[in-house]
């Protein structure tokens, strides 16, 4: 048993690669389910080569075997083909490079394909990426269209001429790849990924013409599905006839029958839309009409009114009641006036009988002391004091004397 590796024994090239194919030889024959990628016969030799690729991720192995079990009667091996393969992993130290030693090759049947896009469909669907909440409506006229399709096929004259007769100002941007065979999938989500990736392109139209089951195998791809689902710019689908149905018909936004239906179905039809304004037009023409008859008749029957037929009369009227107000205000005031003189004669001809110096011009006195205080009894002054008498006509000054007892 070799020893741990360390900085101080470190473990040659050899024993590593040997190790490693120790431990790869462990572990025994395994059944591999794939897609045959590459496939090479060299001449007479015994030995055949081939690239066995996972349809759902970018991986690949290498594989050998011998020429009689790739040309076993009745296995139809070509590239492009779904196959079941028994090897056992080989890891060859020499290259240090691993591979799969095949010993028996089984085709895979329509049954077992169409059992398998089953499982990746219940797969994708128990995932979400087929429920409608994810669709995205198309834009209504989009000015640049991504179409990815095969070079100078049917499908590509269909949605092209279809939609530039539909709608002359639509431009294409288009990516032309394989649409059928193993790299068909990987193909398609290239161009996917570059047509998503510009801003100028509103809408992505994957279209390709009818085909068996086989052919239409790389659009049920589930890496293909993914990339429809995680793309950003709408996806429209056109492959196949119109009973043909693929994964990614499930994902895309739009399934389009065919990639006629499909150039329907992105662009509108530009006389449908010139009968739409003119219809719109004309009926904004009438209701405009309409509006402006139904004012012009307010407007007449507003003039017609006596207030605005003739304007001063209301003015006319007005100047009658305010001369009456004036007139009436004007009476009023004169009354308050000469009630109010009456008044205050009444008034001053009752402080006047009221008022001291009437009592004097009556022939009565008032007599103060020095002090000013007033006199009304004898008994308050004492002899030779003197008072002043106030009359009528002014003030007497004037001397107490006493005779009899008398003032």
């Amino acid at each position: 048993m070799t020893a741990p590796s360390s900085p101080e024994a470190p473990w040659p090239v050899r024993t590593v690669a040997r190790k490693i194919a120790d431990w790869i030889g462990r572990l025994g024959e395994v059944w591999v389910e794939g897609q045959v990628a590459q496939l090479s016969r060299r001449g007479g030799a015994a030995t055949v080569f081939l690239t066995l690729r996972d349809p759902a991720a970018d991986l690949s192995v290498p594989v050998t075997c011998h020429r009689d079990v790739a040309d076993r009667p009745g296995l139809e091996l070509a590239e492009g083909a779904r196959v079941i393969v028994r090897a056992r992993p080989d890891y060859y130290v020499a290259r240090g490079s691993f591979s799969l030693r095949a010993t028996e090759i089984r085709a895979v049947g329509l049954g077992e394909l169409l059992a398998r896009i089953e499982r990746i469909r219940q797969l994708l669907a128990a995932e979400g990426l087929f429920d409608a909440a994810r669709k995205r409506p198309l834009p209504f006229a989009p000015a640049v269209v991504g179409v990815i399709t095969g070079r100078d096929s049917a499908a590509e004259r269909d949605v092209l001429v279809t939609a530039r007769r539909r709608w002359p100002a639509v431009r294409f941007e288009m990516y032309n790849c394989a649409v059928q065979g193993p790299q068909a999938a990987q193909n398609v989500i290239d161009g996917l990924r570059r047509l998503d990736a510009d801003p100028a392109v509103e809408v992505i139209v994957i279209a390709r013409g009818g085909g068996s089951v086989e052919d239409l195998l790389p659009f049920s791809d589930e890496g293909l599905v993914r990339a429809v689902a995680a793309c950003r710019t709408p996806v429209v689908t056109a492959v196949g006839h119109e009973t043909d149905t693929t994964l990614v018909d499930h994902v895309a936004d739009v399934r389009a029958a065919t990639p006629t239906d499909a150039a329907h179905r992105i662009v509108p039809e530009i006389g449908e839309q010139r009968r739409l304004v003119d219809t719109l037009r004309a009926r904004a023409r009438h209701l405009v009409i309409s509006r402006v008859e139904q004012q012009e008749r307010w407007l007449e029957s507003v003039r017609t009114r006596p207030v605005l037929a003739s304007p001063d009369r209301l003015l006319h009227g007005r100047a009658d009641d305010v001369a009456q107000l004036r007139t009436r205000a004007r009476r009023t005031v004169v009354h308050r006036v000469e009630g109010a003189e009456r008044d205050l004669e009444h008034a001053r001809a009752r402080v006047a009988a009221l008022s001291p110096a009437a009592t004097l011009e009556r022939g009565y006195a008032v007599v103060q002391r020095a002090d000013g205080a007033l006199v009304r009894d004898p008994a308050e002054v004492a002899l030779d004091e003197r008072l002043a008498v106030r009359v009528a006509g002014g003030r007497l000054h004037v001397r107490v004397d006493r005779e009899d007892g008398q003032p």
